[in-house]
């Protein structure tokens, strides 16, 4: 099946469609942008973003755990929404920022108590994201995981979204500064795109331009101001972010505060992190 993409950009001051042909970006009014040159938004613009927690074998093997008998789930806020090439802020204060190259599943019709099998006539597309975890904040946000996964530019999606793309069997990398990090394959996923929709459209109406993250492979690692983390996925680009600190400190007088405990340590360095002798913060932070 032929692919097609089309962008979301800031062009001459104006949000704008834009159709992806090789390297240069088309507007229905015939001006033309390089892709390296566009100044990228979000591909879509949802009402909801709905993450699954384990999904692919790796990462569950990693976790040392095993699959519940079907998926759950969490939510990140549309607040959280960033685009291809913008900066991930690190809050000053917090130290335990992960990556999680993950690919996007855009609805393109409502959807309610559908079929497995009939789901994908309720895709629209694909797209990349990165399901950035402030994991500082696991210890009092584990169960709705709002602050870990849904602060403010931790849900980077794009550069585009790409329709008529076939999810089986493709691979799916992070780097970070370079370094392969994450390679996987999405055929290493328990539950596919189409479970995934038709699993929430039971309770929750999805509606057109909303997101279905699907999962991460194993190797979700801290990254800090400076690194430059990119989600590569077979048939749907490259997903480039950098990492930058806040100017401001987490307030210390409302909430429960950043906190560093073995679980945070654990999930944010892999487990046996004391060992392994991966990059620490510096003194610094």
């Amino acid at each position: 099946m032929k692919t097609s993409e089309t962008r979301r950009i800031l062009l001459d001051g104006n949000v704008t469609d834009v159709v992806r042909h090789d390297q240069e970006l088309v507007a229905g009014d015939g001006r033309v942008v390089a892709v390296a040159e566009a100044q990228h938004l979000p591909p879509v613009v949802p009402s909801k973003i709905v993450c699954v927690h384990l999904n692919y074998a790796s990462r569950v093997q990693e976790m040392q755990t095993t699959l519940p008998p079907a998926p759950t789930y969490f939510h990140k806020p549309i607040s959280a929404l960033n685009a291809h090439e913008g900066a991930v802020v690190r809050p000053s204060g917090c130290k335990w920022l992960n990556y999680e190259g993950e690919i996007a599943i855009v609805i393109g019709r409502t959807a309610r108590n559908i079929a497995p099998d009939e789901a994908g006539a309720y895709i629209r597309g694909y797209t990349i994201g990165n399901d950035y975890g402030l994991h500082d904040f696991r210890d009092t946000d584990a169960g709705s995981m709002l602050r870990v996964k849904g602060s403010d530019t931790l849900c980077p999606l794009g550069p585009g979204l790409v329709e008529g793309w076939d999810f089986h069997d493709k691979r799916i990398r992070t780097l970070v500064n370079g370094q392969v990090r994450q390679d996987a394959s999405t055929a290493e996923m328990r539950w596919d795109m189409h479970y995934l929709v038709a699993d929430i459209a039971r309770t929750i109406t999805l509606q057109p331009g909303d997101v279905l993250l699907s999962g991460t492979p194993a190797i979700s690692r801290t990254v800090y101001p400076g690194d430059v983390v990119e989600v590569e996925v077979e048939g749907l680009g490259t997903l480039r972010n950098h990492i930058v600190e806040g100017p401001t400190a987490i307030r210390s007088d409302v909430g429960a505060q950043p906190s560093e405990s073995e679980e945070v340590l654990s999930t944010a360095q892999g487990g046996d992190w004391a060992f392994r002798g991966i990059r620490k913060p510096s003194k610094a932070l």
